[in-house]
């Protein structure tokens, strides 16, 4: 058993057993641990202790603070979840043992947008079209380039087009708890397949 120091996030110490997970915000790792639980609550679990939060997109934070708990060297694999945030081609530093995801969608919010999600978690009727009104207009093609491009954490807002259209905020931690297992994009379905792979020790031993 190990104890990180994950200063870096601004967490409070957290053991962990030879993996750990960087993300973004506290609200990504909230979405990360609702949807794992469609893959089991092992992996729900794995989210919930493994993570070490950056405090935005700071993908060399995560690497040095590998690095400060040893790293590859040290026996520890790590898995480091990134928004794409209308960053194109940025180069991602290279450290073994450490390895990188980044959201084909701009932000991990993106993948929240479905209408009978939103309208679950908000109790509201099955023939509410106000939520499929609004993304049409937000992404007309409905293709993925439009999808990549949509700034969701704005659309999500407590004050964003989909709030005031609705008349109440949104909670994306509610909507992420409203999605069933067959509304999960498959953006997110390979981030688990990778993280379940990441997590499990050459052993077999898990987690």
């Amino acid at each position: 058993m190990l104890r990180i120091d994950a200063s870096a996030g601004r967490e409070q110490t957290t053991e962990l057993e030879g993996f750990v997970l960087y993300v973004e915000g506290p609200r990504d790792r909230e979405i990360l641990r609702v949807w794992a639980r469609h893959s089991g609550p092992g992996l729900a679990q794995t989210v919930q202790n493994a993570s070490v939060i950056l405090g935005g997109r700071q993908p060399v934070r995560a690497a040095t603070h590998f690095q400060s708990l040893g790293g590859a060297g040290a026996g520890l694999r790590a898995l480091c979840v990134l928004d794409r945030d209308g960053v194109e081609g940025d180069e991602l530093p290279r450290e073994p043992g450490l390895e990188f995801f980044t959201w084909g969608r701009r932000h991990i919010e993106s993948y929240l947008l479905v209408p009978e999600a939103i309208r679950r978690s908000l109790r509201l009727p099955r023939d509410d079209s106000r939520v499929e009104r609004l993304l049409r207009e937000h992404v007309p093609d409905h293709d993925e380039q439009s999808w990549r491009a949509l700034d969701a954490k704005r659309l999500l807002a407590t004050r964003g087009p989909l709030s005031q259209e609705l008349g109440t905020g949104l909670s994306p931690g509610r909507i992420a708890r409203a999605m069933r297992a067959g509304e999960l994009h498959e953006d997110v379905r390979d981030l688990f397949e990778r993280l379940a792979r990441r997590a499990k020790p050459a052993s077999g031993r898990p987690t």
